[in-house]
């Protein structure tokens, strides 16, 4: 056995990452969230905000409620997240019509234009992020978190 001494040496992460996949599992949600950020970051337009252009672009106005329902934002953060894109006019907010006490938030022409070039920017950030596994582990990893999510149809 060897003396404790070359295992505090090597790190003891990797040892407790292979014992406990919940804890590697969080650290890696980490590391992708942060990169996530700082790439986001680069174009101008942080995570939240361009997940809340995309859900707008692809379902149509939204309440702020049922953004922060179906993006698993807190509320708190997705009024922030709301009162940017609409200061930078790239969402307006009209009464919804369905419930005139509500806001449906709608993505401008603006918004669009943002969120093309982020999107653009997405495939390069996976690559980067993902680059230790195959085409094939990526679809695996996707389909095994998908599942443990709770998400599969």
């Amino acid at each position: 056995m060897p003396p404790k001494t070359a295992k505090r040496e090597t790190g003891y992460f990797p040892t407790l990452a292979a014992e406990r996949l919940d804890i590697a599992l969080c650290r890696a949600s980490t590391v992708v969230a942060r990169a996530a950020e700082a790439r986001a970051n680069q174009s101008g337009i942080g995570v939240g905000q361009h997940l809340v252009l995309k859900m707008l672009a692809e379902v149509g106005p939204s309440s702020q409620r049922a953004l922060s329902d179906q993006l698993r934002i807190d509320r708190s953060v997705m009024v922030g997240i709301c009162d940017g894109l609409e200061q930078a006019g790239h969402v307006r907010r009209e009464r919804d019509a369905g419930d005139r006490r509500a806001y449906a938030v709608t993505i401008t022409d603006s918004g669009r234009r943002l969120l093309a070039r982020a999107e653009d920017a997405v495939p390069g950030f996976l690559d980067d992020t993902f680059t230790d596994l195959t085409p094939a582990e990526r679809e695996q990893l996707s389909a095994l978190l998908v599942k443990l999510l709770g998400l599969h149809s």
